[in-house]
């Protein structure tokens, strides 16, 4: 089962939230026009590496459960090019999508 979600960031725009049940895991991400937080099945390794060329701004949460946890945690690692924009890993989720806007 899949769910998608508005949600209302700080300054009242509002970006997307997935949410994908699978067997034995849930499968989170916060989407906006540039990029997104996504929990820890994200590679982030994997984006950096064999797809920098496509300079995907993305940062990963591990050890959330929902949608809202997401949003609250500290970001683990995050992209080069999340980086550029000025997002850096402990950053909270919700304000790391500040910065994607």
């Amino acid at each position: 089962m899949m769910r998608m979600v508005p949600i209302v960031l700080a300054d009242n725009t509002t970006v997307l939230g997935v949410e994908v049940l699978l067997p034995k895991t849930t499968l989170l991400a916060v989407t906006t026009d540039k990029g997104y937080i996504m929990c820890g099945a994200l590679d982030v390794s994997l984006l950096n590496e064999r797809l920098k060329d496509r300079g995907i701004i993305a940062g990963r949460a591990v050890g959330v459960k929902t949608l809202e946890e997401l949003m609250a945690a500290p970001l683990e690692s995050v992209t080069s090019a999340a980086e550029a924009l000025g997002i850096k890993p402990g950053m909270k989720g919700a304000d790391a999508l500040l910065l994607m806007i």
